[in-house]
C-alpha cells in the first residue's frame, strides 16, 4: 500500500500511480469500517463522481465493494457535482463518497468522504479513517446497489433558496463556461428550468478538461473573458471540476475575487433577505470582510484555512454566510459544504435585487468600507519539512517585519501577524502535504503590499 494521506478535503493522487485499485479498495474499506462502527449497516451510503478519467469506474467498483460489506448503496446515474451529492447526504440522512480531484490537474483523481451532516469530514473523522486503513474489516450482510438520480431534490431545494423570478427580470447577458466540468447539466439546467436566458461554451464533459485546468481562475477563463468583453452588458460564470468553487467575470471582463463575492453576498443576504447571524471566514481571507461585517454589525468567526474548518463553524454558529479566499462559500439554510453553483446564482440574485451591474456592486462595496485591499500569496519551498517549524517559530516572536510593527499575533493556522497600521497583515502556514510554506500578504495599497513582501523575504 502506497502512502495514503487525507488532506483538507479528502485523498488525491495520480491515476494509475498511487490512485490505483489496491489503494482505492483500502480507502473504501476504511470508509466502510467507519460507517459501520459509527452507524451500523443500516446507514445508507451514496456515491457520486465528476467527469475525470476513471471516476465512474471507481465509483461503480466502490458501490460493489460497500454493498459486499452489507450496505445499501445509491450510485449516481450520471456525473454529479460535489455539492449536489453533499446536499443529498443531508436530505437522505446518508454518508457520501465522491470521486473527484476538484480543481487539480486532469491526471489526478481523489475520494472525498462526506458524512451525513453534508460537509467535509472533520479532522477527527479523517484521523479515524487513517487508522482504519490498517485494520481488517468484513461486515456480514447482503447489500444492494441502486442507480439513482440525485438532481431533482437538489433542484427543489435551490428553487427555495434562490429568487429565480427576480433573476429572470435581470437585464444582463449571462455567459456560462461549462469548463467541461460537473456543473454542466446543473447550473445551466436550473437557468433553463426558470426561463433565464444565457449563452454557453465548453458544454460537454471531458476528462482532460479541454487541455486546460478545471480551475475557474483568470488564467483558465480566457475564452470566457474574451466572450464577455465582446458582448456588452455581459457577465461570466464558471465552476471548477466538481462545482464546489466558483469563478465570476464582471462586465469589464475582469475577474471578481472570492473575497469581493463573499462581501457582496453578505450585504445582499442581510439587506434583501433579512438573514441574521455571524460571518465565517478563514484566516487567509481579506480584511475587507471584517470591514463589511463591522459596518453591518455582524460578528466575525475566523477559522483555519480549509473549508472543513469553515463547514464545522457553520454547523456550530449557523452564519449568514461562510466562505474562503480560494473560491468556496455556502449560506444559512443550505449545507456546510462549498457550493459554486449556488454562489453563481446568488450573484445573479444580488444584481437583480439591486438592479445594478456587478461593476457597480463592486464600486459600492468599496465606497461602503471606505478603502480597497490588495493581496498576494508567495509559496516558499524548503529543503525538508523539518525546516518548517523553526520558520513558524521565528515569525511568532517577531515584533517587526522590516518597517511594519507587529500589533497582534494569531496562531490558529501557522502564524498570522497583524500590523499596527490596522490594514496590513501576513500569514505564514505550512501546506500540509509537502515542504512548502504558503505566505499570504494583504495591505490597503499596492505600494505597502510590495514593501511588506520585500521586507518579509
Amino acid at each position: 500500500m502506497s502512502k495514503i494521506k487525507f488532506g483538507t478535503d479528502g485523498w488525491r493522487a495520480v491515476v494509475g500511480k498511487d490512485f490505483n485499485d489496491e489503494n482505492v479498495r483500502t480507502v473504501v474499506k476504511a470508509i466502510g469500517k467507519y460507517v459501520f462502527d459509527n452507524f451500523g449497516l443500516d446507514k445508507k451510503i451514496i456515491i457520486g463522481y465528476d467527469p475525470r478519467n476513471m471516476a465512474d469506474v471507481y465509483a461503480k467498483q466502490t458501490a460493489d465493494q460497500l454493498a459486499g460489506y452489507g450496505f445499501n448503496i445509491l450510485l449516481s446515474d450520471k456525473v454529479i457535482p460535489t455539492p449536489v451529492l453533499a446536499y443529498n447526504a443531508k436530505y437522505l440522512n446518508a454518508c457520501a463518497v465522491m470521486f473527484t480531484a476538484s480543481h487539480n490537474p486532469p491526471e489526478y483523481l481523489g475520494i472525498k468522504f462526506i458524512p451525513d451532516y453534508a460537509g467535509p469530514a472533520t479532522s477527527e473523522i479523517t484521523d479515524e479513517l487513517m487508522l482504519n486503513l490498517h485494520v481488517p474489516f468484513k461486515a456480514t450482510g447482503a447489500g444492494k446497489v441502486e442507480l439513482y438520480n440525485f438532481k431533482p431534490d437538489y433542484f427543489a431545494h435551490i428553487e427555495k433558496l434562490i429568487d429565480f423570478a427576480r433573476i429572470k427580470e435581470l437585464d444582463k447577458n449571462i455567459i456560462f463556461d461549462g469548463l467541461y466540468a460537473a456543473s454542466i447539466g446543473y447550473f445551466d439546467k436550473l437557468l433553463e428550468a426558470n426561463s433565464v436566458n444565457f449563452e454557453s461554451l465548453h458544454m460537454y464533459h471531458d476528462p482532460n478538461f479541454g487541455g486546460g485546468m478545471p480551475e475557474p481562475k483568470p488564467k483558465f477563463l480566457q475564452e470566457l473573458i474574451a466572450k464577455v468583453k465582446l458582448k456588452s452588458n455581459s457577465v461570466g460564470f464558471a465552476n471548477d471540476g466538481d462545482s464546489d468553487r466558483f469563478g465570476v467575470i464582471n462586465e469589464n471582463g475582469e475577474y471578481v475575487s472570492p473575497n469581493e463575492i463573499i462581501a457582496i453576498l453578505l450585504m445582499h443576504l442581510k439587506k434583501h433577505k433579512n438573514y441574521s447571524g455571524p460571518l465565517v471566514k478563514t484566516v487567509g481571507a481579506s480584511l475587507l470582510l471584517n470591514k463589511v461585517a463591522e459596518k453591518l454589525s455582524v460578528e466575525v468567526i475566523e477559522t483555519a484555512v480549509g473549508f472543513k474548518h469553515v463547514g464545522e463553524a457553520m454547523r456550530k454558529f449557523n452564519p449568514i454566510i461562510g466562505g474562503e479566499e480560494s473560491g468556496g462559500l455556502s449560506i444559512k439554510g443550505h449545507i456546510p459544504e462549498k457550493d459554486g453553483i449556488l454562489a453563481n446564482l446568488l450573484i445573479l440574485e444580488a444584481m437583480a435585487y439591486e438592479g445594478k451591474s456587478l461593476v457597480q456592486l463592486q464600486s459600492e462595496l468599496y465606497d461602503f468600507v471606505g478603502c480597497k485591499f490588495y493581496n498576494d500569496r508567495v509559496d516558499k519551498r524548503l529543503e525538508n519539512v523539518d525546516e518548517i517549524a523553526p520558520v513558524i517559530e521565528d515569525y511568532k516572536n517577531r515584533t517587526f517585519v522590516g518597517d511594519f510593527k507587529v500589533k497582534n499575533v494569531d496562531t490558529k493556522d501557522g502564524v498570522k501577524l497583524y500590523f499596527d497600521d490596522n490594514s496590513s497583515w501576513m500569514l505564514v502556514r505550512p501546506s500540509g502535504t509537502e515542504p512548502l510554506l504558503r505566505i499570504y500578504f494583504e495591505s490597503d495599497s499596492i505600494e505597502k503590499l510590495e514593501k511588506l513582501k520585500e521586507q518579509a523575504s
